[in-house]
Formats: structure tokens, C-alpha cells, sequence
């Protein structure tokens, strides 16, 4: 006889090992269903860069979250502030105004005490240095709302989380899929069937939190609901998120929420493997193009490499490089700004080419060579005067071509001359089951469908048409420790 547990959390990463602790906590009886072999466990957390995105105040705020930071690395960092209603508006801002205000008040009010709570818990983070800070006189200069990332980046924030969940006696079965929620006569969730290694196992439980991702690795869902070529892209993360988490909670009557139709895609090493490397991991993003220019196979432009802050274009410009022929787009850069690359430009891995001339370089890339130098040439010549700073929207950029560059304008014409070629990565969809303040999904009807709950990349209703960076692991850190707690006070 199958053992009943208080809750059932169907995921393994950040958010449903948050949602295990925060249920462990509060005294319940948990069982955690990992989809993967144990070596290929930790969802598409694993994949991320670590990067969370949190509302502080100062450096104060900061240092709660790393309490063991010397009076050394205080003076040299300037962190500034990043208040709730920043992190609210820039939430609104990218996702055209279209994020369920709730649920978007609660990630942002709820985001820096999750990560004291998550501190607490044992969990250790570090300044962002290497991706989300320049050097200015003397300062590591931190922009876009971004300051801190847990050791180890996403791999490390996925063992810390497995260790403590094991210490607090959280039970995790491997290679288990979860294939339908079972519900009592009254139409509640009182367990799972899960497909396990040595057959089919019925697992009763008070409630269930589903926190196994959207449908980003399933071919079919992804043309289905994102639209043709989308079968053709590559997956960022595990081959594991398959929508099941979505199917198995609306087969019970659950709400369908948010937008469907769009997801967080990204440029990604164009010869990287169909889906994630585990020794690669996030490296094969190509995240410094705003620096540069960005054109396709023909040698032309496409997108405003400049239009805002990095984190918050990145994730929809992998649609647009999904449209271009070839699924191809090559970033381009000059010796100029070579040294603010960021480290996954240096990785083996890179399909890349370096040339003393253009020329050489489109041969180098196949990229249309008159496209190419016809592009440099009028982009060079639109570019306006102004003071370059890699920190702030700086406002140097271009006049008369289209589309423009709005910010980070500098011609292109110091060699070397260095390409990457990129085509679009998906990361995770955006729709997905709609939930409450408290984690509850809702039914058809919009009432709680009782003792199921939800939290990750599988709740819709949070971003549409884009996404600002780090918003994603903080989302699944609140939600998941909001679910855990409700689901264990069942």
C-alpha cells in the first residue's frame, strides 16, 4: 500500500521545492514527483542564470540577503534602490499593462520577503557581478533592478534547495510523472496517479500543488498554441515540460488563463542542442546585443537592439529571430566594446567568427555580404553624437534608418570585427492555469478547485508578450512558498 502524504508537489524546481519546504515547514507530510532521473533532476531551474528579481530599498535590503558581505565589497558596490512600485510599473510596462494586477502585486510585495524566508531556510546568495554590473570609477554599478543571484546560478539554487528539502524530510521519487489527479466524489483533488519506473501507483493526499512547468518542450502544444515554426525552435531547459501539470488540472476543471499564444524566448547559440546542455547550461544565451547590431542571413537589421534595458527586450526578441529566414540572426560587434561582452561570448561552444574586415566576417558567418556592408554603412552614418554609458538608457542612438537604435549607438568600425550566430530559444510559455492570491486554482466557474493548488511557469496570467529578467525565479519562489503553505493548511 502506497503511503498517503499530507501534500503532493508534481515539479522539482524552484518553485515546487519551494512550495515542498514552505508545506514541510508548516509540519505536512511531503512527497515531491520528479518527471527526470535523478541526475537529470532540477527542472529548467537548473538552466537559469540564477538571476532573481526583487523590490529593495538599498544596500541594507541587499545585505539581509548577504549577511556575510565584508566592508570591502559594501564600498565598492552601488546598488542604488529598486522600490515595489518600480518593480510593479517595469512588470506593467513589458507585458502592456496586460499581468493580472493582483497577482503581480503579490510578486512584487511578497518578492524581497521570500528571499529573506528562503535565506533563512539556508540558502545562500552573491552580488550579480558578472552579468548585471560595470565598473565605474571604482564601483560595481548595478542597473535594470537586478543585484543578487543565488550560488552557483541555477544549478547551484537547485542542489541547495534538494539539500534542504532533504534535511526537513521532504520525499522525492524520480523518473515518477504524474498522469491524473484524483478527486473524491465531491470533485476535490485527493491524490495522483503516477506513472513510476515499476508501473502505475495511486498516491492519496490531502492536496497537490502543481509546479511542473508550461509546454515548452512538448512540439505539438507549442505549434498548437504559439503558432507554425514553432515546432522547429530550439528548448532552452529540460525536454521534461511537457504541459502535463496543465492537462491533468484542466481534465479536472480547471481555468485556463493568460496568454497562451506567447512565451520567453530568447537568442541562443544557433548550433546549440535541441534541448539543454547540462555541463552548458545557460551559456549558450547571447545576451550583449545591445552593444552591437543584430541582422539575418540577408545582412539586414530587424529589430531596435537598443530599445530598453536588456533584461527587459531579451525574452522577446527570440520571436523575432524566429521569423527571420533560416530561424538565423548574427549579432555583430567591433573591438570597441569586445571587453563588455558578457562570459558566455567565451565559452568553446560559441558558433561564432572574428575577421579584420566585414567582408572576411560575412564570408566567415554566411551572411549576404553587400547586405551586410550596406547595413554597417548606413547605420554608421545615422549614428548621433552623445556619451555611451552601458549602465543607464544613455539616449545615443540613431537617425533616419529603420528600425532604429534608440540607445548604445556606436558605429561599427574598429577591428576586430566578431559575429555570433544565434536563432531563437524557448525558455517557457506563458499560458497556462489560473490561480488565487493563495495558490488555489480556480475552476471554469472561478471558484477554488479544492486541494489543488499551483505555482511556476505553469500559472497564467502573469506575463504576456514579454517578461522582465529574474521576475521568473522570484514569481515561482513566492507563488511556490504561498502554494506550499495553503496546500499544507488544507
Amino acid at each position: 500500500m502506497t503511503k498517503a502524504y499530507d501534500v503532493v508537489v508534481v515539479g522539482a524546481g524552484n518553485a515546487a521545492l519551494c512550495a515542498a519546504l514552505s508545506a514541510g515547514e508548516a509540519g505536512a507530510s511531503v512527497l515531491v514527483l520528479e518527471k527526470a532521473p535523478e541526475y537529470f533532476r532540477g527542472g529548467n531551474t537548473y538552466f537559469t542564470g540564477g538571476a532573481i528579481r526583487c523590490a529593495y530599498r538599498g544596500l541594507k535590503d541587499v545585505k539581509a540577503l548577504i549577511p556575510d558581505m565584508s566592508a570591502e565589497e559594501e564600498e565598492a558596490l552601488e546598488v542604488g534602490s529598486y522600490t515595489q512600485a518600480e518593480y510593479y510599473d517595469d512588470l506593467m510596462r513589458v507585458t502592456e499593462g496586460m499581468s493580472d494586477p493582483a497577482l503581480a502585486q503579490t510578486l512584487v510585495s511578497r518578492s524581497h520577503p521570500t528571499l529573506r524566508w528562503m535565506r533563512a531556510q539556508g540558502l545562500r546568495f552573491v552580488p550579480l557581478y558578472g552579468r548585471q554590473s560595470f565598473m565605474q570609477e571604482g564601483k560595481h554599478r548595478f542597473w535594470g533592478g537586478l543585484v543578487v543571484e543565488a550560488v552557483g546560478g541555477g544549478k547551484g539554487l537547485s542542489d541547495q534547495l534538494f539539500a534542504i528539502s532533504m534535511e526537513l524530510g521532504v520525499d522525492v521519487w524520480y523518473e515518477s510523472k504524474g498522469v491524473k489527479l484524483l478527486t473524491d466524489e465531491r470533485g476535490g483533488v485527493c491524490g495522483v496517479r503516477v506513472q513510476t519506473s515499476v508501473g502505475m501507483r495511486d498516491v492519496a493526499a490531502r492536496s497537490v500543488v502543481l509546479a511542473c512547468g508550461g509546454f515548452e518542450a512538448n512540439a505539438e502544444m507549442r505549434t498548437r498554441y504559439l503558432g507554425p515554426g514553432w515546432e522547429l525552435v530550439k528548448v532552452r531547459g529540460v525536454p521534461y515540460n511537457t504541459g502535463d501539470g496543465i492537462r491533468m488540472a484542466l481534465d479536472v476543471g480547471a481555468q485556463s488563463y493568460g496568454h497562451w499564444s506567447g512565451c520567453h524566448a530568447v537568442a541562443w547559440d544557433l548550433n546549440a542542442p535541441p534541448t539543454g546542455d547540462r555541463n552548458v547550461t545557460d551559456l549558450f544565451q547571447k545576451h550583449s546585443y545591445p552593444f552591437g547590431i543584430v541582422v539575418n542571413v540577408e545582412g539586414r537589421r530587424f529589430v531596435d537592439e537598443g530599445a530598453d534595458l536588456r533584461n527587459y527586450t531579451y525574452a522577446k526578441y527570440g520571436r523575432e529571430i524566429m521569423n527571420q529566414p533560416r530561424r538565423a540572426a548574427f549579432q555583430i560587434f567591433d573591438g570597441k566594446v569586445k571587453h563588455l561582452l558578457r562570459d558566455e561570448y567565451s565559452i568553446a561552444q560559441c558558433t561564432m567568427g572574428e575577421a579584420d574586415t566585414l567582408e572576411e566576417l560575412a564570408g566567415a558567418l554566411d551572411i549576404e555580404p553587400q547586405g551586410l556592408m550596406e547595413t554597417v554603412a548606413s547605420f554608421n552614418e545615422a549614428v548621433q553624437s552623445g556619451e555611451f554609458d552601458p549602465t543607464r538608457l544613455d539616449g545615443k542612438g540613431t537617425l533616419g534608418i529603420s528600425p532604429p537604435k534608440s540607445n548604445w549607438a556606436l558605429t561599427i568600425d574598429t577591428p576586430p570585427y566578431l559575429g555570433y550566430a544565434v536563432t531563437c530559444g524557448i525558455t517557457f510559455t506563458f499560458g497556462g492555469l489560473r490561480i488565487n492570491e493563495r495558490g488555489q486554482v480556480l475552476s471554469t466557474e472561478g471558484t477554488p478547485v479544492r486541494g489543488l493548488f499551483a505555482a511556476g511557469e505553469l500559472v497564467g496570467g502573469l506575463f504576456y508578450h514579454n517578461y522582465p529578467g529574474g521576475a521568473g525565479l522570484m514569481a515561482g519562489s513566492v507563488f511556490g512558498r504561498i502554494a506550499g503553505a495553503s496546500a499544507a493548511g488544507v
